[in-house]
């Protein structure tokens, strides 16, 4: 799929759309994406800040699809582990950049060459209108080369 037309449809997707969260750039090689959670009375907690949930929520499946975009039909991929740290209160619109490096696509698919799976880490900071982190995420991505045998939900269950 052409990546303006996953962004365009990611904006419409109604997790994001009513969460505030869009996606400002999706580069058509697949290797970076820009997200912007803007603040609205309705992605506030009790205090006045942004809503954790939104926070994850607008980091949550990047990697996962650009990892599985590079490596094609011939890979499972999924997600399968993440994490947050709040460092500060989020207020006003706060961003997410992630950029997926050779490096990166190289581990995996020397990792799951010989059919076994690959579980990469991958960090992402969540930095406010000054570039102050406001959250720091992680996601662990799952991939393993498919054999003509495999199910995907068998896969899922190996996991």
């Amino acid at each position: 799929m052409k990546a303006s037309r996953l962004r365009r449809g990611m904006n419409l997707w109604p997790p994001f759309l009513f969460a505030g969260i869009r996606v400002l750039e999706l580069s058509d090689d697949y290797r970076h994406v820009r997200v912007r959670l803007r603040m609205h009375w309705w992605n506030r907690n009790y205090v006045g800040t942004h809503f954790g949930g939104s926070l994850f929520a607008m980091t949550d499946p990047f990697w996962m699809l650009l990892v599985l975009h590079h490596l094609g039909r011939e890979h499972l991929v999924w997600d399968r582990a993440g994490e947050i740290d709040f460092v500060k209160p989020g207020r006003g619109d706060v961003f997410a950049e992630f950029r997926l490096t050779d490096e990166q696509l190289d581990e995996v698919r020397t990792r799951t060459a010989d059919g076994g799976k690959a579980l990469v880490w991958f960090s992402t900071d969540v930095v406010d209108e000054h570039g102050d982190v406001v959250a720091r995420t992680r996601k662990q991505v799952y991939a393993r080369r498919k054999n003509r045998n495999s199910v995907d939900g068998e896969a899922a269950k190996a996991m």
